[in-house]
């Protein structure tokens, strides 16, 4: 069952897999009962997460079987719920690129919320349309979310920029990445094309770049301004371990 699990969730594509993890996690939740773990995204808890990732970077024990949230999810949903005004601010325009599942109902129901998403292909997402050149006007969102999208694209920078351009000023967002920070430097090899060479170079099929601790000045070349959001200072190592939240993983929170 776990070989036939990794198999269909590396080799599926990604909008199959989007349809098939509705009726799927109608019955996970009933294999993982206990309290040994907990999502708090649906506030429920497990006897364990499912692993989750490519052969390269696979990873036990982060896979909410409910709602399938993985650490960088828990970790967006920590940052928004107690640091940020996004369920307390009276109106907000929100631009979400390549929507989230775990996300996307409950971001949809907030009355708060003008919400709008969008993607290349995702069958959930309200526009279709390449990131390098988004057909919506200048500044008009106050919270712009792009999480593990730009290691995909042709032209990152040139993806930042867009993500800039459709910012409001005063407007802020988070764009996470997969970063490797035993690296200075972002790797990237035009050389490296075969599903196979990304998946060993780049932890992914489908990825043509991995970002490393240099992601923040990216962003900073596209225009942004950034700001390290410290799990450790406001979460303790027994909450950072009940969530399953990477220990590694930084959130950087850009703003125009």
């Amino acid at each position: 069952m776990k070989k036939l699990y990794k198999f269909l969730l590396n080799k599926l594509p990604r909008p199959l897999l989007i349809r098939l993890s509705y009726p799927f996690k109608l019955v996970a939740p009933l294999l993982y009962k206990g309290d040994k773990v907990e999502c708090p995204v649906c506030e429920k808890s497990f006897s364990k997460f499912l692993s989750y990732g490519s052969d390269v970077a696979h990873r036990e024990n982060v896979l909410c079987p409910y709602d399938l949230t993985l650490e960088r999810h828990r970790l967006m949903w920590l940052y928004l719920k107690n640091h940020s005004n996004f369920f307390t601010a009276d109106q907000l325009d929100v631009l979400h690129i390549a929507p989230e599942q775990c996300f996307h109902k409950k971001f949809k129901n907030q009355s708060n919320l003008n919400y709008l998403t969008g993607d290349l292909v995702s069958p959930i997402a309200d526009m279709h349309f390449d990131l390098h050149s988004i057909p919506l006007e200048d500044s008009r969102f106050d919270v712009v979310f792009c999480n593990h999208v730009l290691e995909h694209v042709e032209d990152a920078l040139q993806c930042m920029k867009e993500l800039h351009r459709v910012m409001k000023p005063g407007g802020w967002g988070i764009m996470q990445v997969p970063q490797d920070y035993n690296r200075d430097t972002t790797y990237e090899d035009p050389s490296i094309v075969t599903p196979e060479d990304r998946e060993k170079h780049y932890w992914q099929k489908d990825h043509v770049r991995l970002f490393g601790n240099d992601y923040p000045q990216w962003l900073e070349k596209a225009g942004f301004k950034v700001v390290e959001f410290n799990k450790e200072a406001h979460y303790s190592t027994e909450i950072i371990a009940r969530y399953r939240l990477l220990a590694s993983e930084k959130l950087y929170i850009v703003s125009k």
